[in-house]
């Protein structure tokens, strides 16, 4: 599932701050995209000087709706919300301010499929994993994650206390999403989940009765029961190992030819490193320790 961060090798800046070398040198091929993620030869990290799909521009894609609590009012250019606060800390550290910032619609299935891309970068909960870097390249992940589940106060789902409990409800998620494979690969259910192309769909499922319980990241299950489905409550959450070895994160989405792989990963490392994504996560994402972890 999440994959531990690679420290990115900057070509002669050995003994240079990360921030410096965020928006200054240029990277080695070696990224969380995988061998060869950079692209095709190497890119300067000049300061808005980017090869960008549009000059001068920084593209950044999400889908519609734009769900809470990772954007705001289905908006990602109002900056607020924590990726969409992300994206514009990013821009900031590659030398584009907000008006250089383009929001693209980009289905959330899309953002990883394999092709060319009309994208800088895309930001939409997509989790780093092996898959799908052989399609797609990824920037260094910008939030851990953990799985959750979500059911009807007073149902049968709402009393799991382990795995074991879920294996015989009908479960739910969005289609392409680790929040699936955690249903998949680590509950393995009696019967086959539900599988909607938007969360949208799978909150109704679960209003409906469709499902006995739905699977999302914690920050999203948390969103969902104080704003969207007030008789739901968060059940329980997985350990941040989730199905597979290794940690899951959200990473940026890139094309797999990109030339700039290597400083956006910079750029997420250095608002690591000074704080501002831990900054960003406490101000837009919710505390999680209330949550019973479930095994």
């Amino acid at each position: 599932m999440r994959l531990a961060n690679r420290p990115l090798r900057l070509a002669a800046c050995a003994t240079v701050a990360l921030l410096a070398a965020a928006v200054g040198c240029a990277p080695q091929d070696e990224s969380p995209g995988g061998p060869g993620a950079a692209g095709q030869g190497k890119q300067s990290c000049d300061r808005g000087k980017l090869t960008t799909v549009a000059d001068g521009k920084l593209t950044v894609g999400t889908d519609k709706p734009a769900y809470a609590p990772w954007f705001q009012d289905d908006d990602p250019a109002s900056g607020k919300g924590f990726e969409s606060a992300v994206a514009y800390a990013v821009a900031r550290q590659l030398g584009y301010g907000k008006g250089a910032v383009r929001w693209q619609t980009v289905p959330f299935a899309n953002a990883f499929a394999p092709g060319q891309k009309k994208f800088d970068f895309d930001i939409n909960q997509v989790s780093i994993s092996a898959e799908r870097k052989r399609a797609v390249a990824f920037s260094a992940g910008y939030y851990d994650v953990r799985q959750a589940v979500t059911a009807l106060k007073g149902s049968r789902a709402a009393h799991a206390k382990s795995i074991a409990a879920l294996r015989h409800l009908k479960l739910g998620a969005q289609v392409g999403s680790t929040s699936l494979d955690v249903i998949n690969d680590t509950v393995r259910p009696d019967q086959p989940p539900a599988v909607f192309q938007k969360n949208d769909l799978t909150k109704s499922a679960l209003k409906n009765g469709q499902v006995d319980a739905i699977l999302t990241d914690l920050p999203t299950a948390f969103y969902i029961t104080s704003a969207e489905v007030k008789d739901a409550e968060v059940v329980g959450q997985f350990t941040a190992a989730g199905a597979g070895a290794g940690k899951e994160q959200f990473g940026l989405v890139l094309d797999k030819e990109s030339r700039i792989t290597g400083c956006v990963t910079a750029a997420v490392e250095a608002l690591r490193k000074d704080g501002t994504l831990a900054a960003l996560e406490k101000k837009w994402l919710t505390d999680a320790v209330s949550v019973p972890v479930l095994k």
